[in-house]
């Protein structure tokens, strides 16, 4: 497996659904020093916390046939506008010249939810993904775990 390279002011971007850490390379692709630009967070309580009501019900036109409607997954919903307002947040980066290089790294889940909001820029300046949740460790544990021992890209 090749290691990681990140040049000197590329971007890392490690998150998940509630969190997401912006890490910029201070030094250089031979000694990666990462350093937290930006934290994002969101309060995301579970579903059953965020909506209490009973799923509604449907009656049928005609007859006595009723049907439930399936609740709604204020939890997914409130992860899927994070993940957007964060795509939002890059597009601004990459758009302005902040960044010319990014790289996500992601819960395959939130990875999966992410890409289609990635705007065209995004998508020019991104070097690659990696499909891990790393977002709970320490900086210098994400760059152990990436840089060092050589994550795929």
């Amino acid at each position: 497996m090749d290691k990681m390279r990140l040049d000197k002011g590329d971007w890392l971007v490690v998150c998940d659904g509630r969190k997401a850490l912006i890490l910029e390379n201070l030094g250089d692709g031979m000694f990666p020093n990462l350093h937290t630009k930006e934290v994002h967070e969101q309060p995301n309580p579970s579903t059953s916390a965020q909506g209490t009501d009973a799923p509604g019900r449907l009656h049928a036109a005609a007859g006595g046939a009723r049907s439930s409607v399936e609740q709604t997954d204020w939890h997914d919903e409130a992860e899927r506008a994070f993940l957007r307002s964060l795509a939002s947040r890059l597009d601004a980066a990459v758009s302005t010249g902040e960044t010319t290089a990014l790289t996500m790294v992601a819960s395959p889940r939130a990875l999966g939810m992410i890409r289609a909001d990635y705007s065209d820029a995004v998508r020019k300046a991104l070097q690659g993904e990696v499909g891990k949740d790393l977002v709970k460790l320490p900086v210098y544990e994400i760059e152990k775990q990436l840089l060092l021992t050589g994550a795929a890209r």
